[in-house]
């Protein structure tokens, strides 16, 4: 009990030394460490049969849920903050997940562009296709497709009015016809559209009965379609995000209602699809993508600082530059643990049913 409440003061002195913006970077990463070690501490099971079983029980209970919970709420913490912000942080192509980098030299805009060719191999994209983008985001991955491939005919779904205005700004620089964006939430949207192609990149995260959204998507799938999805995982076990204890403030402030599936937990969900193909990606790759828009982050403090006292508030401004900058941290740290080979990106392939 002593040991328990010396934790609690130690988590709430570091909180509040954090809100200052006082914290140092190597302590804010010892501390991510320790959390990190002590989730695996938790997550690994005794035994094999143990493991497997309780992972069917999270399968099992996530059927029992609704598609996404507290959306409005995850959809504030990040996507509602002015993309002036993110055009200083992420890449040239406004990738605001994984990148993959093909080699010590690349760049960050090299790696956003690396993955974004390796869904179009992944997802075996072709010139004509319609295409659906789920959870587009910023249109890193509509844009692209719709410069590389021009008669294909791509709709995006966002959860932002700032992305959805963002998106149709560039395919008018761009002169591009290709691209519809609807702005929805995915847990509610229907329409009796189909495609040749549905594509998701790291939405799976925010959702939770799996079995209901892959059942909803399969419905907007022709019979010889293809659904590519990416997400970020543990490579063993599958959790949510929970915002139970002082310590869990990544989730309090940037991923309420998330989940951190399983690198195989999809698999158990093949009623309306079927597995074609899957793939593993190094947590490194994440690791550096985080690195890389701390690094943007700190060289654009200054351009940074008026957006988030106009976003949060004056007097709240330095607490959220020091949350932002955490969360990029512990990112990193989470996928960088055991060089990505606990955390990191699972890519499926699936086919209709």
């Amino acid at each position: 009990m002593a040991a328990a409440r010396a934790y609690l003061a130690a988590t709430r002195a570091a909180l509040a030394a954090l809100e200052r913006n006082l914290l140092p970077d190597a302590v804010t990463r010892r501390l991510t460490r320790l959390l990190l070690a002590q989730r695996l501490r938790l997550g690994y099971l005794p035994s094999a049969p143990l493991q497997l079983h309780h992972l069917l029980l999270f399968a099992h209970a996530l059927e029992e849920m609704p598609i996404a919970i507290e959306t409005d709420k995850a959809k504030d913490q990040h996507y509602e903050l002015p993309t002036t912000f993110f055009k200083l942080v992420l890449g040239r192509n406004l990738k605001y997940s994984s990148c993959y980098f093909p080699d010590e030299t690349s760049t960050l805009e090299d790696a956003e562009v690396a993955m974004l060719e390796l869904y179009c191999e992944r997802a075996q994209l072709q010139d004509g296709q319609t295409i659906l983008d789920v959870g587009c985001g910023w249109g890193s991955l509509s844009l692209y497709i719709a410069k590389k491939y021009r008669k294909c005919s791509i709709t995006g779904i966002c959860n932002s009015t700032t992305q959805k205005t963002f998106i149709e700004e560039q395919c008018r620089e761009n002169e591009l016809s290709n691209v519809e964006i609807i702005v929805a939430d995915i847990s509610k949207f229907e329409m009796e559209r189909s495609f040749d192609r549905i594509i998701s990149i790291e939405m799976f995260e925010h959702m939770k009965n799996y079995k209901a959204l892959l059942k909803k998507i399969s419905r907007w799938m022709k019979e010889d379609s293809l659904l590519f999805v990416h997400y970020f995982c543990h490579k063993t076990f599958a959790y949510h995000f929970e915002d139970n204890n002082e310590d869990d403030w990544i989730t309090r402030y940037f991923f309420t209602g998330g989940t951190m599936p399983s690198a195989n937990l999809l698999l158990y969900f093949q009623d309306d699809v079927s597995i074609a193909n899957h793939w593993l990606v190094s947590g490194t790759h994440y690791a550096r993508t985080s690195e890389e828009w701390l690094k943007r982050m700190d060289n654009s403090i200054a351009s940074i600082r008026p957006i988030f006292e106009k976003t949060y508030g004056k007097e709240s401004a330095t607490k959220w530059i020091a949350y932002w900058r955490t969360f990029f941290i512990s990112v990193a740290e989470l996928f960088g643990y055991n060089n990505g080979d606990e955390w990191m990106v699972a890519h499926f392939l699936f086919q209709k049913k």
